[in-house]
């Protein structure tokens, strides 16, 4: 289980956020939602280690992580699906998806199966170069090299950003396969309500680096949520 526990984050004088504490439990989709601004992919950066949090302490799975190196993480079951993608546009994407061999020992370096099974674009298209990808390939080809990791935390910022309804509704069947095992937890930031309010187990809405809203998935409010997504 990942425990965040009052976790504060500045850059310099400005803090981005404010004694944010959540769960994200192992066979769970915990959603953070929100505006533009408020956090979210802050707090998947302090996550994963990219950037260190001024206050609060991070726990997965029984241990204190916070002061660790993102690459230690990684060894330790996180993956991260950035915003945006951000694939290697000139590789392959048999080669995008070995880069998720970087925290694996190295017997344990193979492209699972699972990963064409649950987007089988993927395995049509291993010789073609990242780039040519379509951008709701792309986000498949991002949460593939993250699945490459073996991950028991996938962390994912807003996957459904600019990608056409019919991959949205294939990611949503990956997270929901992904979560079914009950190993894996996963931890979504996302604006699109709909897609939130049908993968969600646990919601929290940040707004200005702060906790305003929590709850199950199920009785999440939806005019209440919504109003915090509002531009």
């Amino acid at each position: 289980m990942l425990e965040v526990d009052a976790v504060d984050l500045h850059y310099g004088a400005a803090q981005a956020l404010r004694a944010i504490s959540l769960q994200a439990e192992p066979g769970k989709v915990t959603c953070v939602l929100g505006r533009n601004g408020v956090g979210k992919t802050s707090l998947l950066r302090a996550l994963v280690g990219q950037h260190p949090v001024s206050g609060g302490t991070i726990r997965w799975e029984g241990a204190d992580i916070t002061r660790l190196k993102p690459y230690e993480r990684a060894r330790r079951g996180i993956a991260y699906v950035p915003q945006g993608r951000e694939i290697f546009p000139l590789l392959t994407v048999e080669e995008n998806l070995e880069t998720g061999f970087a925290p694996l020992k190295r017997d344990e370096r193979r492209i699972p199966e699972d990963v064409f099974a649950l987007f089988p674009v993927l395995g049509d298209m291993l010789r073609r170069r990242g780039g040519d990808l379509s951008g709701g390939q792309q986000q498949q080809l991002a949460i593939g090299r993250a699945m490459v990791m073996q991950p028991r935390l996938l962390l994912l910022d807003e996957p459904t950003e600019g990608i056409q309804p019919s991959i949205i509704k294939d990611i949503e069947r990956a997270i929901r396969k992904l979560v079914s095992g009950g190993e894996m937890a996963i931890l979504l930031v996302e604006q699109y309500y709909d897609f939130a309010k049908s993968l969600a187990d646990h919601y929290v809405v940040l707004a200005r680096g702060e906790v305003v809203s929590r709850g199950a998935g199920a009785a999440m409010d939806g005019d209440n949520v919504r109003a915090h997504l509002a531009v």
